[in-house]
């Protein structure tokens, strides 16, 4: 496709002081996608186009002017001129033809196929009937489904104000309320010696879905690096210590195979179909789901985050401020819901020994999240720096809380999440120090992840009663948020005015 060159946002480029590259670098993006912007030949997808604005200093009416008629139709025909595939996405479809048994080059060859004859706009109707289905329609579909077999465990329910709430959390009473604390004698996950690996081959079914994941990938940019992940072995964990043994996969491993079934069952719900041979194939029931050496369970960690905060004649008595992000569209998995913040896959930068703890992906994903540290961003393809998280790299706000002693950093708990597998280490970030927000309160600002950042103060019972009920959790969000909630409670009763919280496994 040749389009008309947009002389005028180069322009407008360069008036804002940016290179290619620079406004690259600040949208996350190839600096050769914006060479593709102004020669004409792409537009900016709907979620960039915000926060390329404000980069240019102009209004999104100024920027729709900008890009002029060479735009592409929104929910016009997608071809394969106009949808680039991306880097990540063409080593996707290498390993999956190398563990289909197609010949080189045939899983790109079907993806560019859906591409010229799939509609945008059908694939976003496809999202919008996944937002339909409730974190409660998830919850129970999962119920029912391993009922049979959860062999003395149970899905973590809460009670509170006569209300209940179940999630997709597969625990046991010895990992929950573990108020472990994050520190080096405590915090014992470990790298094992290189493993043989699995022999992986994908049948149709699983290829099918594994095409139609790419596909969605490539034409709703969704972001999808082939980055390292963590893989759990095995885990022990109790109020002591947290014990267990990693290995490594690559993402792409994860994402075409175990991850499918949680983009099936959604389907599944939306459409009101009972047909889950994916589920069948990698998580048949709860035994599986222990079986880790088995199978690929790679997972999360994740934290509801707490900062101290003085009494304000507005606000009230001194509290504690509660962070809840909703998750943006180009996320990989949970588009849309509420979850705790920090929230992370559970994988490396560039030490892959010392990134397996789970207090470092708490501080890393504090750093990438909260305070603007985009070099530690685990989706990025590369990582040039040897330490990212060295204290002199520190941001501002972290590296005061490290010199203060200023952050507490537990385990609250541990499951695994039925709808995916994945395990989750559910966690607690407490600042204690009024004099934290007085000098960061406004450098606090949500990632490329979030599309939204809500606050609630934890002496406002009645919103944290409605926002705990709220249907836009992730089931995993929810748990973290609950056992987060509880434990904050135990730690400081004059600032939390929280509804009280009993878990049962049912």
């Amino acid at each position: 496709m040749t389009g008309r060159r947009r002389g005028a946002f180069a322009a407008a480029r360069k008036a804002a002081g940016h290179t290619q590259e620079s406004l690259a670098e600040a949208l996350h993006i190839d600096r050769a996608t914006v060479n593709r912007w102004e020669a004409g030949r792409h537009a900016p997808l709907p979620y960039v186009r915000p926060k390329l604005a404000r980069l240019l200093g102009r209004s999104l009416h100024q920027l729709d002017t900008l890009l002029g008629p060479a735009d592409t139709p929104v929910d016009g025909q997608v071809s394969a001129e106009t949808v680039e595939i991306d880097v990540d996405i063409d080593l996707a479809c290498e390993w999956l033809d190398v563990h289909t048994g197609w010949r080189p080059g045939a899983s790109r060859s079907q993806v560019i196929a859906g591409l010229t004859a799939t509609k945008a706009g059908s694939l976003r109707d496809r999202d919008r009937r996944r937002g339909k289905v409730t974190r409660t329609n998830i919850a129970h579909a999962i119920s029912n489904y391993y009922r049979e077999t959860m062999r003395g465990h149970g899905v973590y329910r809460a009670h509170y104000d006569g209300f209940d709430v179940q999630t997709t959390v597969l625990s046991r009473p010895n990992w929950l309320d573990l108020a472990c604390l994050l520190t080096p004698d405590t915090d014992r996950l470990a790298l094992a010696g290189a493993s043989a690996g699995q022999d992986i081959n994908l049948d149709d079914v699983a290829a099918k879905h594994a095409i139609r994941r790419l596909l969605e990938a490539a034409v709703l940019r969704v972001r999808m690096t082939n980055a390292p992940l963590y893989r759990l072995l095995n885990v022990n964990v109790d109020t002591q210590a947290i014990l267990g043994e990693l290995d490594i996969i690559p993402f792409v491993q994860y994402a075409l195979t175990t991850d499918l079934v949680e983009r099936e069952l959604v389907d599944a719900l939306a459409d009101g179909t009972a047909e889950l041979p994916l589920r069948e194939k990698y998580l048949r029931d709860v035994g599986t789901v222990l079986d880790v050496t088995e199978r690929f369970c790679c997972g999360g960690v994740l934290a509801l985050c707490a900062i101290a905060r003085p009494a304000d004649p507005y606000r009230g008595p001194a509290d504690y401020l509660l962070l809840v992000q909703e998750r943006a569209d180009h996320v990989l998995n949970s588009v849309g819901r509420l979850s705790v913040i920090p929230k992370g896959f559970h994988q490396p930068l560039t030490d892959f020994r010392s990134g397996a703890f789970v207090g470092a992906t708490l501080r890393r994903e504090l750093e990438e999240e909260l305070f603007g540290r985009r070099d530690v961003d685990g989706t990025l393809s590369e990582h040039r720096v040897a330490d990212p998280m060295h204290p002199n790299r520190l941001s501002e706000p972290m590296r005061w809380l490290q010199n203060e002693d200023g952050m507490r950093l537990e385990c609250t708990g541990f499951g695994f999440n039925l709808v995916n597998g994945n395990y989750e280490f559910a966690g607690l970030v407490v600042i204690d120090d009024d004099d934290f927000w007085r000098r960061y309160g406004d450098r606090i600002e949500a990632n490329w992840e979030s599309a939204g950042l809500r606050q609630y103060s934890s002496l406002d019972r009645r919103f944290i009663t409605e926002l705990i009920a709220d249907e836009s959790w992730s089931n995993e969000g929810l748990f973290a948020f609950l056992q987060g909630l509880r434990r904050l409670s135990q730690i400081d009763e004059t600032r939390v005015r929280a509804p009280d919280i009993e878990w049962e496994l049912a």
